[in-house]
């Protein structure tokens, strides 16, 4: 067993040690370690430092990295302990001053003065997703051995791209796509970590886009050959010969619902499709995607002489925080032989959630999947993946580079596993240590029964708010969304519409809470995104207090002005 530079194992209190093998050298032809050659290690003080400056992490500058970092901790584990406001409650202008106030071309402060400087600029003035009193968009509070393996990561700064930049990065990356694909159910599947949500649908319709362009030219290669009447080209006429690829990319149709993330058309412009290629399908009341209608539009689109591209479920809406119907989804998509993508960017840790694992029922009939491990599973940002059900489909996504992963070396039995092969990207952050760290550290169960536990809050909360006159909500999620109103009863429907904003305005300039607003049908909702396990229902009371009294205030302000504009009014007339 190996000792760790941290800690020795061995003395380690866990439930299950992780008990580290021998590896033995790349070249050895026997499980025997070799013995490595005789070195003479330099000390601290023989190290050479040409630059003569701490401003690169290396042996010589170990003792003030270190001192730096626990400088930090220390500072950040304060602000933990004493923060009692989700947000800064500066007004903009003064912060933007202060930001313009730093001279970036002066000399350098030194190491200890600038992060002093940005623990007063940044620390200061953030927005913290741990305080109860935040509750707007998709941020979590995140693992305590998912941050300390960010340090990790950071200071030995591996990219993923190649294994020669990597190694065991790499492995351990792999290992974890081939554990999520099992739980989606993907045998024999891939995947790759990406930067977010927004980065996995692009990356998995980029692929929806080529295998289904790939798969045309092939039908009609094999058309051809039988002398099919399928040979003729299906757009422009004969007289303009076979169509162009231009041509092939002008048909395609991805089908989402109107709740579908706005990554979604995004990616569809990206990929230098038409305006229209994103087809609405219709929801039902609970705003889920419609099988039937679904099925509709596919045969709409095919009796058009379109092609269907894709079709993209949401396991988490956004707003709603609801699930489309996956299994019925999955049926109709493979009947049409339509590619399926479930953006589970909200939705996928749910996989791990002992208590609504179910409402996933279905996914492994998707042929790729997103998700967003640092929404539902309390991860830092970035941590995300894109998995797909068949690996031969990211094709499509390798490019050989004599520099990086060459063609011939791809080609051999003992290639290495260079993942810039499946990645849109080529630089990329061995982000997969937070998630294995908070795995090995607190279990998959565990992070799941925390997801459990928002979803439970929001359906408290959203009783809470059904019982209350003064309050209007507005369906029930799946999730840990809660969309409501404030609806005094002197108020009519288009004040409440304008309270919405003002609200949410209001309360974040005041650093009291950090809540959200969307639009629904034409109408405004405020909304609450519970991510915190440890926000309890007395927390989201007091924030419903200051929703509820903030917008009697606002409406008390109107009343004052109404007025004092009634009395200048009179006054001006009486002088006239």
């Amino acid at each position: 067993m190996t000792t760790s530079l941290l800690y020795d194992t061995e003395a380690t209190p866990t439930s299950a040690p992780l008990q580290t093998p021998e590896i033995p050298h790349a070249n050895s032809e026997s499980s025997a370690p070799i013995a490595a050659p005789e070195v003479v290690n330099p000390t601290l003080a023989e190290v050479r430092n040409p630059t003569g400056t701490d401003a690169l992490l290396g042996a010589h500058s170990a003792d003030e990295y270190t001192s730096l970092m626990h400088n930090v901790v220390d500072a950040l584990g304060e602000r933990f302990r004493t923060t009692e406001r989700a947000a800064s409650a500066k007004d903009r202008s003064g912060l933007q001053a202060a930001v313009d106030a730093v001279d970036l071309d002066t000399a350098g402060v030194g190491n200890t003065e600038a992060l002093r400087e940005v623990d007063a600029l940044y620390a200061d003035n953030a927005v913290w997703f741990h305080h109860p009193s935040y509750v707007a968009h998709l941020n979590c509070p995140v693992a305590v051995p998912a941050v300390a393996a960010e340090a990790m990561l950071a200071a030995i700064n591996t990219s993923v791209d190649t294994y020669d930049q990597s190694e065991v990065a790499t492995l351990m990356e792999r290992r974890l796509i081939d554990w999520t694909c099992g739980h989606l159910g993907f045998a024999g599947g891939d995947g790759i970590f990406t930067s977010g949500g927004t980065q996995s649908n692009l990356q998995a319709l980029f692929l929806a886009r080529e295998n289904v362009v790939a798969g045309l030219a092939d039908h009609a290669d094999e058309s051809e050959r039988g002398g099919s009447v399928d040979a003729e080209p299906r757009r422009g006429g004969p007289d303009l010969g076979e169509p162009t690829r231009r041509d092939q990319l002008s048909r395609l149709r991805i089908l989402a619902t109107d709740q579908a993330h706005f990554s979604v058309s995004r990616a569809a412009f990206l990929l230098g499709l038409d305006a229209e290629a994103v087809v609405t399908v219709p929801t039902d009341r609970t705003g889920r995607m419609d099988a039937e209608a679904l099925n509709a539009s596919l045969l709409a689109i095919d009796a058009n002489d379109q092609i269907p591209m894709a079709v993209v479920a949401t396991a988490g809406t956004t707003d709603l925080g609801v699930i489309d119907p996956l299994e019925t989804i999955a049926e109709v998509c493979s009947s049409a032989n339509v590619w399926l993508h479930v953006d589970a960017a909200y939705g996928g840790g749910l996989l791990w959630a002992p208590a609504r694992a179910h409402l996933l029922d279905g996914i492994s009939g998707a042929t790729s999947v997103t998700i967003d491990f640092h929404k539902t599973f309390f991860q830092p940002v970035s941590s995300s993946a894109l998995l797909i059900r068949d690996a031969s489909l990211f094709a499509p996504t390798i490019h050989h580079h004599d520099y990086l992963n060459p063609e011939a070396e791809a080609q051999a039995a003992d290639a290495e596993p260079n993942q810039v092969d499946k990645s849109l990207q080529t630089t990329r952050r061995f982000d997969a240590l937070k998630l294995w760290t908070t795995l090995r550290a607190r279990g998959a169960t565990e992070i799941g029964s925390m997801l459990d536990t928002v979803c439970d809050l929001a359906a408290d909360v959203r009783a809470l708010l059904e019982d209350q006159a003064d309050f209007e909500v507005l369906g029930a999620s799946d999730l840990s969304t809660v969309l409501f109103r404030f609806t005094p009863v002197a108020a009519d429907q288009v004040t409440c519409d304008e309270l919405v904003p003002l609200i949410r305005r209001v309360l974040f300039r005041s650093g009291r809470a950090a809540i959200a607003r969307t639009v629904i049908d034409d109408r405004p909702w405020l909304k609450l995104t519970l991510l915190n396990p440890d926000t309890s229902i007395d927390d989201i009371t007091a924030v419903l207090d200051l929703v509820r009294a903030t917008g009697h205030g606002i409406l008390a302000g109107r009343d004052l002005e109404g007025a004092a504009d009634i009395e200048s009014a009179a006054t001006e007339g009486g002088a006239a």
